[in-house]
């Protein structure tokens, strides 16, 4: 009797061991795989305009500091809203582009980051902190973590001689005229 139950005991470790296992492959699979990074932001302040224009509505402006460890890689990601307009307070960011080519901002240098463009930072060396303002519609992410694509376009150029067939995020194009579309603003 005892060795059906320490067998039923056994069995019934198993079940939950393969429960476990289950429920965590099954949030893998749902939730997709979420990689650790060390940068942490700072929030300096946030602030709401009641009507802001280019938006035909309210705006949250957020002001932050983001430390970056050395040689850390940050995920894929686009700003809504105008973008980002950042400055390299310390230490050395690479941003590269979806769509190829990179950019090296030294300490002291500043650049925006352009509305809806899929980009990433790399830090050089040494840790860096750069300080950033956002302006995005009320309610809106600051970030959006993507997967690497090419785009958005940012200026009709991008779209002639066949560019618009790189473009995959925030979707691809039947044509040039799609893709200058797109950039005039008749087709977000």
């Amino acid at each position: 009797m005892k060795r059906k139950r320490q067998g039923e005991e056994a069995d019934g470790r198993a079940t939950r061991l393969n429960r476990v296992i289950a429920i965590g492959l099954g949030t893998l699979l749902l939730g997709g795989v979420t990689a650790a990074y060390a940068a942490t932001s700072v929030i300096r302040g946030v602030g709401t305009m009641a009507h802001y224009e280019p938006f035909d509505g309210p705006a949250t402006m957020m002001a932050r500091s983001l430390f970056i460890e050395a040689n850390e890689v940050l995920p894929w990601h686009q700003h809504p809203g105008i973008g980002v307009y950042t400055i390299v307070k310390t230490g050395t960011l690479t941003v590269e582009d979806g769509c190829g080519g990179e950019v090296v901002y030294p300490e002291g240098s500043a650049f925006i980051e352009p509305a809806g463009r899929v980009h990433r930072g790399i830090a050089g060396d040494v840790a860096v902190e750069t300080v950033q303002t956002f302006l995005v519609p009320a309610g809106s992410a600051f970030s959006v973590n993507v997967p690497k694509a090419c785009g958005a376009p940012l200026v009709v150029d991008e779209c002639k001689v066949d560019g618009w067939r790189a473009f995959t995020y925030p979707r691809t194009f039947s044509n040039q005229g799609d893709c200058i579309g797109f950039v005039h603003g008749s087709d977000d």
